[in-house]
């Protein structure tokens, strides 16, 4: 192993090490580390958005192709800088809402594609009970018509209502979980990649020095 590659990965477990001071408590080392990655992750992506957005997207085809009109969205761009100048804010009001406008636009088709009639057709099924596949079928839509149930507040959660929308509870107890879960065992990888980092960080330096 290189001195450089050494340096780069002891540099990296420093700054793991001052994550994990956090568990003990919030100290100058985890606030050290925090602010230096939200500082390189700023200027990583400006960077980046400067030669994937503006460079493609306005300066070669103002230079190169002579499409002068790509000057508009620039100067929207430029707008939006206004917001830190208090005299001037007051511009930023502009392009900020012709970017809203366009993303409610844009995302509302999307969303209801995504949300409301996929989710819906996911619970168009064949459901009889000649076979496995069938009964599971009509799990997920009981499942979902019982969630909804729960919702429905025009009625009493009495009797029959009262029992569907309690399975309702259930049932949207049980995908929580399920999203909690995942979410944890994300982390959890996350935790055991830094672990391993430092085991092969430790087996390589420490004991390639001392010949351990």
């Amino acid at each position: 192993m290189d001195l450089l590659t050494i340096i780069g990965n002891t540099l990296a477990l420093i700054l793991t090490l001052c994550i994990f001071s956090f568990l003990y408590k919030d100290n100058p080392f985890y606030k050290f580390a925090e602010h230096l990655v939200v500082g390189v992750s700023a200027g990583y992506f400006a960077v980046l958005i400067y030669f994937t957005g503006f460079i493609p997207k306005v300066w070669d085809p103002v230079t190169k192709k002579n499409e002068w009109w790509y000057i508009l969205p620039a100067i929207l761009g430029i707008m939006t800088w206004t917001r830190f100048l208090k005299k001037w804010s007051w511009i930023s009001r502009f392009s900020i809402a012709f970017y809203m406008g366009i993303a409610v636009g844009v995302s509302m088709p999307l969303d209801m594609q995504g949300r409301v009639i996929r989710q819906l057709s996911a619970t168009m099924l064949p459901v009889h009970l000649m076979n496995l596949q069938g009964i599971w079928n009509l799990l997920i839509v009981l499942g979902v018509l019982c969630g909804l149930v729960y919702f429905f507040f025009s009625l009493e959660h009495k009797g029959v209502v009262g029992g569907a929308a309690s399975v309702g509870i259930w049932i949207l107890m049980i995908g929580f979980g399920a999203g909690f879960g995942l979410t944890v065992m994300g982390r959890v990888s996350l935790l055991a990649d830094r672990i391993q980092f430092m085991r092969e960080w430790y087996l390589m330096v420490i004991k390639g020095v001392t010949g351990g």
